[in-house]
């Protein structure tokens, strides 16, 4: 797409410098990175979701447990199955609090990808490469 701009705009007569190799793969990269990023980062918050609505199931369930622990006439031992789902609480909260965190990390990646790209379009519009106010793509 950039060397059909850089065309258009010589066959124009307008002068245009070549931008250079470095450049171009630099934002070549940044274009290919930054739907990944994003994508990735829609999946974690999906997981993030999910894991609270799976933290929100085994509270309401440990809960239920104890009340049929104490209504039951007969002893039965429900103790070992509320701190295996306590265990298992637990372990979800640990992973939401990972993706939590990997989400920050993503989103900041995110942010400074938007603000490479529009350093190199501005560097790329202050070159001569596109003309200001013309799309980049």
């Amino acid at each position: 797409a950039l060397t059909v701009k850089m065309a258009a705009l010589a066959a124009a007569g307008t002068p245009v410098e070549a931008p250079s190799g470095r450049a171009v793969f630099a934002e070549g990269l940044l274009e290919l990175l930054k739907p990944a990023v994003q994508q990735l980062d829609q999946h974690v918050h999906s997981v993030r979701e999910s894991q609270v609505e799976l933290r929100e199931h085994i509270d309401n369930l440990a809960a239920e447990l104890c009340r049929i622990n104490e209504d039951q006439k007969v002893a039965l031992d429900l103790d070992p199955y509320v701190k295996k789902l306590l265990n298992a609480r637990r372990r979800v909260v640990l992973v939401n609090n990972i993706l939590q965190n990997a989400q920050e990390r993503l989103r900041r990646l995110n942010h400074s990808v938007a603000k490479e790209t529009a350093r190199r379009k501005a560097m790329l519009e202050s070159s001569g490469v596109y003309p200001p106010g013309s799309p980049s793509k």
